[in-house]
Formats: structure tokens, sequence, C-alpha cells
């Protein structure tokens, strides 16, 4: 852990440690204590439509970019997390950490801030942990010397933490959204169409094959009620050029809700808990960062979980 250097040596580095050490507890307390306060506010109505409203715009247009590119940015987390940092692959590791996340949204900016300004600074301009700092080694060095704390150090060090921690937890934002439109389309195509579809390519093969079955039965010979009882025994296979207009219609549409989606499922996120655990556990691990002087190590698992149930999709809409 990174300490401020006495100013006397009567000052032992055990006094200043623990002084550290309880100042940055105490911060990260108090900042769990606003967690529930914070959620009613932004994640519950009639938060939940401030938060999410701001979506509408270009929010459209970076949400489905954003979706086409989490898998590749998951693939890219897990080969770092997989790929060794001897000298020989260290070039490579550092490569895949360059792989962005995708376009911030304005609702992942919004929310960032939120968490930022709310949550961590509790609404002061300056970074709240140096207060808490100051005060706990200012008590300490009282007791020994009149001279001044150098506490910026420890701004500087949070700064690139706290900076990680938010990308990742807009990361998680766009998973949640992936997740949403998996669970959707399951549902949608449990009750409209009595099939199992996990997600949107199994849906786009749903509804393609219906077209194809629709455009078949009108065109066929013995008029259309005759074609539709013989579709149904034999159904046609769709078109490529069927198949990929549907698909990128049930996309656009997928990518379209998931950009506002948040007004739906925050609150539901909300009330099973979610949205408390994920920020309890990005304090936690700032938190842990701070105190050993360690990397970013918040890496929330949701955007795995997205890519599982986007496997099983290709590999359920192989079977249809």
């Amino acid at each position: 852990m990174g300490s401020a250097r006495p100013p006397e040596q009567n000052i032992s580095r055990a006094e200043i440690e623990q002084a550290i050490r309880s100042g940055i507890e105490r911060y990260f307390a108090d900042c769990r204590v606003r967690v529930p306060g914070f959620i009613d506010q932004h994640f519950h109505y009639p938060g939940a439509i401030a938060t999410n409203r701001v979506a509408l715009g270009w929010d459209m247009l970076r949400a489905p970019v954003n979706l086409l590119w989490a898998p590749v940015y998951a693939i890219a987390c897990l080969l770092r997390i997989v790929i060794p940092k001897r000298k020989g692959l260290r070039w490579l590791n550092t490569l895949l950490g360059r792989i962005p996340a995708g376009f911030t949204t304005r609702v992942q900016h919004h929310i960032s801030s939120l968490i930022q300004v709310e949550l961590l600074n509790n609404h002061r301009e300056e970074p709240l942990l140096e207060s808490y700092l100051v005060d706990a080694l200012e008590t300490v060095y009282a007791r020994h010397s009149s001279d001044s704390v150098d506490h910026r150090q420890f701004s500087r060090m949070m700064e690139p933490l706290v900076a990680e921690a938010l990308s990742q937890y807009r990361v998680t934002r766009t998973a949640s959204a992936d997740i949403t439109n998996s669970i959707s389309c399951t549902v949608l195509g449990a009750f409209a169409f009595q099939k199992f579809t996990p997600g949107g390519i199994g849906l786009g093969v749903v509804l393609a094959s219906m077209l194809a079955k629709t455009l078949a039965a009108r065109d066929f010979i013995l008029g259309e009620t005759i074609g539709g009882w013989y579709y149904n025994l034999f159904p046609p296979e769709p078109s490529l050029g069927t198949m990929a207009s549907v698909m990128a219609a049930v996309m656009a549409a997928l990518a379209a809700f998931a950009a506002l989606s948040g007004m739906i499922f925050d609150p539901v996120q909300a009330a099973v808990g979610l949205h408390r655990r994920r920020l309890n556990k990005l304090l936690d691990h700032l938190e842990r960062d701070i105190t050993q002087s360690t990397r970013n190590s918040f890496r929330p698992k949701d955007q795995f979980v997205a890519r599982i149930l986007d496997a099983y999709d290709m590999i359920r809409a192989g079977m249809l």
C-alpha cells in the first residue's frame, strides 16, 4: 500500500498506514450507505425514466453497434485472462487490452457521471476520498508535527482506477441489454409462436420460416388454402435473401428496444437486488485496489453470461 512519507522519523510507518487504511475504510463505508438511496433515485420509477430517456437520439444507432461488437470485446477480455504475461506474449496481452468496449452511449455516460458525482463524491467537486485521508492523516501528524500532509498522491492513484472501473460498469449496461433481449425473445417466441427462441437469431429463423411458408402458400398452384395445408406438412426452406432481410429487421428492432429497455428492466433489476450487488461489488474492488495499490480488478461477469446466451441461441437456431 502506498503511503505519504512522514515528515519526522518519530512517526512510525505503521501509524501512517493504519491512518490511511482507516480513512479508506470510512470512505467506502459511507459510499455503501449511499447505494440504496442512489438506486431508489435513479433505477426505480420515476427516476428510471429520467435515467434512460437520454437514450433517445444517437444512442439508437450506438446500441446496435455495441451489441454486435460485444462478442469481440468479451473474447478479448477472456484471452487476456488466459494468455500469460510472459515476456514473449506481453505484447499480445497489451494489444488485447487496447480493444475498446464499444461506443459510450449517452445512458452509459450519464450513469457513470451519476456514480462518480453522487455515489463516490457525494455531490462534491473535489474527490471526497481526499478529505477522509486528510482527516485520518492529520490526526496522526498533529500528534507529532505541524507539517501539512501530501494527500494528492491518493487522488492521482484513484483517478485511473475509478475511470477503469466505470468503463467496466458501462460494459455491464450493454450486457444487461443483450440479456434482456434474449429473455424478451424467449418470452415472445413462447407466447406468440409456441417456439423456444432464446435470442434474436432463433426468433429471426422462426419468423423467416413463417414468411417463407406464407409466400409459398400464396403462390401454390392449387390455391392458398391448400398450399397452407401442404406447407404445414412440408415446410419450405426460406431463401437466403428472406433469411437475411428478416434477421436484419429483427436485429434492428431488438437494438432499438435495447436502447430503451432500461426503462422497463432497471426497476426490475433494482427490485431483485442486481443493481445493489453490482454497485457494492464495484466499491469492494475499488477499495481493495486503492488499499493494495494494485491495478483495477473489477471485471463483472455479465458480458460472459450474455455471450453464453448468444452462443446457445446460435446453436439452437441451427436445430430449429
